[in-house]
């Protein structure tokens, strides 16, 4: 008489219930596993790091919202990085959501740097439609692509923008982008026809298309690719943020769904063993 073996399975449930505490707890309070900080990472850092204070630098926002998980962290990185060396920051945006990525992420900042002035240390001159053609009019007079800023206020009325005619006037430019217009254009014109040091970060999906840009062509001073990079930027600085607390859910939600695989093939090796003992 053949034993009747009895095959149980975990409730999917519990599954859930395992994923859903992994991944908010890290959500919500720190861990900081250990990340390996890339080449490209690294010379993004040294490059805002090496810049002397009060140099003017562009960053341009060029992605929306549906970018927000891996663009957001790193550009508050970035942000936070040049207002701690005293560099002044002038946002343009080829995207018309970049307008209000820029100002959302200032907004996080302005409570960690009270002495951060508007129109003296930050100003936001808004969208542009164009894309490649506004940049190459940017390039000749920056003057008459933005008369005014995101506002209305005059640019002669900005401190910040005392000096700055065109791309010769800037120290970098650092575009985030999850596409076109984007890091691409920036590369072509100010790089390319100008002579500008250009550098950025992409979402994960973008970077293998950029990354020539960086490691064969040279034309772009570093990359921060995906959620990733700005974990790693973050861990460069110093300052973990919201990209590390996303590497740390990433990481303990493939712990446990390892640990799930490991514990079914277990039990699919146990019944396997009873059914031949059974037999």
């Amino acid at each position: 008489m053949t034993e009747k073996i009895t095959r149980k399975q975990i409730d999917r449930r519990w599954i859930f219930l395992f994923m859903f505490i992994g991944v908010a707890l890290p959500l919500i309070f720190t861990i900081g596993f250990p990340i390996e900080t890339s080449e490209n990472s690294e010379i993004v850092y040294d490059l805002i790091d090496n810049t002397p204070s009060g140099s003017k630098v562009i960053l341009s926002f060029d992605y929306d919202p549906a970018s927000m998980p891996e663009l957001h962290p790193m550009a508050e990185a970035v942000m936070r990085h040049c207002f701690r060396k005293k560099i002044k920051v002038i946002v343009t945006a080829l995207w018309p959501m970049g307008v209000q990525m820029a100002e959302d992420t200032f907004s996080q900042l302005k409570a960690d740097f009270p002495d951060v002035s508007y129109g003296r240390d930050y100003v936001n001159m808004g969208f542009k439609a164009g894309g490649i053609v506004t940049l190459q009019a940017m390039g000749k007079n920056f003057r008459e692509v933005f008369p005014k800023d995101m506002n209305g206020t005059p640019i002669d009325e900005l401190p910040i923008m005392d000096g700055i005619n065109n791309f010769n006037n800037i120290n970098f430019i650092l575009a985030f982008s999850a596409g076109d217009p984007g890091i691409k254009q920036w590369v072509q014109i100010a790089h390319d026809t100008y002579g500008i040091t250009v550098s950025g970060g992409v979402t994960g999906v973008s970077a293998p298309a950029v990354i020539p840009y960086v490691n064969e062509q040279k034309q772009l001073t570093g990359l921060l690719a995906g959620l990733k990079g700005a974990a790693e930027y973050e861990r460069l600085t110093k300052e973990p943020g919201s990209a590390t607390k996303g590497m740390d859910a990433q990481s303990i939600a493939h712990m446990i769904i390892i640990l799930f695989i490991a514990i079914g093939n277990i039990n699919y090796w146990r019944n396997k063993a009873k059914e031949k003992r059974g037999a």
